[in-house]
């Protein structure tokens, strides 16, 4: 019988099944026979193909490039830093200008280290590029900051002490400018819910804020009645990292709140990942994979992490080597499953194409669309 199968796949192929004549669409992952008899998808996550059957249709072909799928297991350091060490031997938390033009440095411990540095890059997202241009006294406040963050317009800044278990804002009256920074008189304490706070993150519209720490080894999520505005925070929920790390450093969020990574400060230094089924509610993160960063970060020494570049792209800080290295951000590869109805030969499901590499699937009926056929007709054919 397994030999009468791949028979009708090849003479299908004989037959012309091999022959591009009419491109079809894929509506989500239903293969839309009404539509043609060949079909290109790019795989973004990992994907169940369901053919969609007119009765006359007898075979067509599928051809896939691999991708993969938010996650970090398969990232790649890029070979580009950025030495801060002229500045402060006390870095603590990094955040980004939304455009990737500007990156700032917060420090503590010190009185004479109490700062917010900034740093202007040449080329947009490339910290190897980042030349030093000033920086913001935030002493007067904070004893031991940990962590910094910015309004997406860049006319607020915020900063999360660990000592004063704290979170206070800041006014820019230039966007972005520290030079133009005072304090708000605005603050909240979080320390009902986290006694040693080590990095601050909010939700893209200002109504969420994010605070994780070591005490309590997870991620507490807050809500404010007035967006942007810390003195109006009130605790939400919850998310326990403690399955991952229990030193917990930094965290950050995609642009759109569906992706989260979180700094490891074990041994070995590790980035962990977590999908959110919504968007910038920690109570629906679960668990994805993580990234051994020891090759460039020392063990007690992995002290924030952010995204940038469209979330392409994540830093990670080195408080020893005082470096804050870039990395590109790559998840596991996507795979491809196929509903019961789909017969391959011998029984085996042929595996998804790599990232970058392209596959082609022909699949024959002879029962209009009660059951196919599938055949790999074409092996990395990029």
């Amino acid at each position: 019988m397994a030999n009468d199968k791949n028979f009708k796949v090849k003479n299908a192929l004989e037959i012309g099944g091999g022959v591009k004549s009419s491109l079809g669409t894929i509506a989500g992952n239903n293969i839309d026979l009404t539509t043609g008899n060949y079909f290109k998808d790019t795989l973004t996550a990992n994907t169940t193909y369901t053919p969609r059957t007119p009765s006359d249709a007898q075979s067509f072909q599928l051809e896939v490039t691999g991708g993969a799928t938010q996650g970090v297991s398969n990232s790649s350091y890029d070979t580009k830093l950025l030495d801060y060490g002229s500045q402060t031997n006390y870095a603590r938390g990094i955040a980004w200008k939304t455009d990737g033009s500007s990156f700032y440095v917060v420090s503590g411990s010190t009185s004479s280290t109490r700062k917010v540095y900034q740093y202007n890059l040449s080329t947009n997202w490339d910290v190897s590029t980042a030349t030093y241009s000033r920086n913001d006294d935030i002493s007067a406040q904070s004893t031991s900051a940990e962590g910094v963050a910015f309004k997406p317009d860049g006319t607020a800044m915020f900063v999360v002490d660990r000592d004063n278990d704290t979170v206070y804002q800041y006014t820019l009256s230039t966007a972005w400018d520290l030079n133009t920074s005072s304090y708000a008189n605005k603050l909240y304490s979080v320390a009902s819910r986290e006694t040693q706070p080590h990095g601050v993150r909010f939700s893209s519209d200002g109504t969420k804020m994010f605070v994780i720490g070591h005490a309590g080894q997870d991620i507490t999520e807050f809500t404010l009645s007035s967006p942007w505005d810390v003195s109006t925070a009130d605790y939400d929920s919850v998310f326990s990292v403690a399955s991952q790390t229990t030193t917990p450093t930094g965290f950050d969020f995609s642009s759109d709140g569906t992706f989260m990574v979180v700094s490891d400060n074990q041994n070995p230094p590790t980035v962990h990942s977590y999908i959110l089924s919504t968007a910038f509610d920690v109570s629906t993160a679960s668990f994805v994979d993580s990234f051994n960063v020891s090759s460039y970060v020392n063990n007690g020494d992995f002290q924030d992490i952010v995204l940038g570049d469209s979330d392409n792209k994540f830093y990670v800080m080195d408080n020893n080597d005082d470096e804050v290295n870039q990395y590109s951000a790559v998840g596991p590869t996507a795979t491809i499953s196929w509903p019961s109805s789909v017969k391959w030969p011998g029984g085996i499901t042929p595996s998804a194409p790599a990232a970058g590499q392209t596959d082609l699937y022909t699949f024959t009926t002879d029962d209009s669309g009660s059951s196919y056929y599938g055949y790999l007709s074409g092996d990395n054919l990029s």
